[in-house]
C-alpha cells in the first residue's frame, strides 16, 4: 500500500500556544488540483481570537439551519489544527483542463504546506501583472472587502443590474478603522468614483500606513468623528454627515460613533467582527430618530436577489482589478512583514501578547 501524502498546517494546541500539526491529504479528483504553499497571509483579527480562546465558537454552537448561536454547546474546541484563508499555491497536480502545472492560485485553505483544491473550491489564477504575493487577496479577503461595497449598492442603488461602485459613486464616505479590511474597502471605494474617501482610527501607525496609501485620514484619538464629518459635509438644513460608513472595527462603540457621523437616512455596511457583544450600542438615539440603517455584508453571501449575477468569482475579479491598479503601493505599503513559515508560531504568539505590531503578516513557504 502507498502512504497516504501529508501536509504541515499552522494551528493552535492549546491558548496562546500555536504549533504545526500533520494533516493527511486525499487524493486530486476529476475537477480538482494540488498545490504547494508559497505565501499564506495571516488575518490578525480572525486568528487571534483562535490563539487567544475567544472566538465565540468555543462557547457557542452556530446552528445552520436556524441560523442562531446556541449556548452552552462548543462548535470548536482545542486544539485548532487549521485557520487562515488567504493562500497562494502552485499548481503541482491538476485534473482540471483550465489549470496548468506550474501555474500561481489565490485560494482559502489554511497555512498549510500543500492543499488539495476541489471542484467547488473557489480557485482564482494570479495576474501575471500582479506581484504573487499579492495573490494572497484573491479568495476571500479582496472579495469580503468588495462585498462591502456590493452591499452599498443594493441598499442605495437597488435593482437587478447593480455595478460594484453604484453605492459609492459621488458619495461621501468614511471608513472606520485602518487594518487590512478597511484600507482595501477604501481603495475600493476610491477606484469606484467615491465622491470623497476617510479612514478614521486612533492608531498613528495605522493611519501613518493609511496616508502612504494617497488615503486622507481622521485620527479618532483627538477628534470625535462624528463632529468632524458633521462639520466636513452640509448638505442641507438639519442634513449633515457621510453618507455612508464602512464599519470596519470590531467595538460597538465605534459602530455607535458611525452611526452618529451619517447623515440622516444614512447607511452603516458592517464588516467587523464583534467578538464581545455590542455593550455600547445605542439604539435609542441616533439610529432612531434619523432613520439610520445598518446593514452587515458577510462574506458567506451577496445580497439577496444578486445571485448569481454576483458570486465569489466575481468579487475575486473586481479584487484582481484594484491589485492591477494599486498593486505597487500595496505590495510596499501593506504588506509590512514577510515571515518565514518556521517562524510563524514565534510570531504570531507575540501578536497576541501586543509584544509586536503588523499591517499584513505573510508567512512564507518558499
Amino acid at each position: 500500500m502507498t502512504a497516504a501524502r501529508t501536509c504541515r498546517s499552522l494551528g493552535v494546541r492549546a491558548p496562546f500556544e500555536p504549533a504545526f500539526f500533520e494533516l493527511e491529504l486525499p487524493e486530486v479528483e476529476d475537477g480538482g488540483v494540488r498545490v504547494v504553499t508559497r505565501w499564506s497571509g495571516l488575518s490578525a483579527g480572525t486568528e487571534l481570537a483562535y490563539v487567544k480562546g475567544t472566538d465565540p465558537g468555543f462557547t457557542s454552537y452556530r446552528d445552520p439551519d436556524l441560523g442562531v448561536f446556541v449556548p452552552g454547546r462548543a462548535s470548536r474546541s482545542f486544539p485548532v489544527r487549521a485557520m487562515g484563508y488567504m493562500e497562494v499555491g502552485e499548481v503541482v497536480e491538476t485534473r482540471r483542463d483550465d489549470v496548468a502545472v506550474g501555474s500561481l492560485v489565490g485560494a482559502a485553505y489554511g497555512h498549510r504546506s500543500e492543499h488539495v483544491l476541489g471542484p467547488a473550491d473557489v480557485l482564482v489564477p494570479v495576474p501575471e501583472d500582479v506581484d504573487p504575493v499579492l495573490g494572497i487577496y484573491l479568495a476571500q479577503m479582496g472579495p469580503i472587502c468588495a462585498n462591502g461595497l456590493l452591499h452599498a449598492a443594493a441598499e442605495l442603488a437597488p435593482g437587478e443590474d447593480v455595478a460594484l461602485g453604484d453605492g459609492v459613486r459621488d458619495r461621501r464616505v468614511v471608513v472606520t478603522g485602518a487594518g487590512v479590511v478597511a484600507l482595501l474597502s477604501a481603495l475600493l471605494a476610491q477606484e469606484h468614483g467615491a465622491a470623497e474617501v476617510v479612514v478614521a482610527d486612533p492608531d498613528p501607525r495605522r493611519l501613518e500606513v493609511a496616508g502612504r496609501l494617497g488615503l486622507e485620514t481622521v485620527d479618532t484619538s483627538a477628534t470625535e468623528l462624528w463632529r468632524w464629518a458633521k462639520g466636513r459635509w452640509r448638505h442641507g438644513p438639519g442634513d449633515r454627515g457621510a453618507d455612508l460608513v464602512l464599519q470596519c472595527r470590531g467595538q460597538s462603540a465605534v459602530l455607535h460613533e458611525a452611526l452618529r457621523a451619517l447623515r440622516p437616512q444614512g447607511t452603516v455596511i458592517d464588516l467587523a467582527f464583534y467578538q464581545g457583544g455590542a455593550a455600547d450600542l445605542r439604539l435609542g438615539e441616533e439610529f432612531h430618530h434619523n432613520g439610520l440603517t445598518i446593514r452587515c455584508a458577510q462574506i458567506a453571501r451577496v445580497p439577496r436577489g444578486l445571485a448569481p449575477s454576483w458570486d465569489r468569482q466575481r468579487l475575486a475579479a473586481e479584487t484582481a482589478r484594484l491589485l492591477r491598479s494599486r498593486g505597487e503601493d500595496l505590495r510596499r505599503v501593506l504588506v509590512t512583514d514577510v515571515v518565514p513559515v518556521d517562524e510563524a508560531p514565534a510570531a504570531i504568539l507575540a501578536l497576541a501578547r501586543r509584544e509586536r505590531a503588523t499591517t499584513q503578516m505573510v508567512l512564507a513557504f518558499d
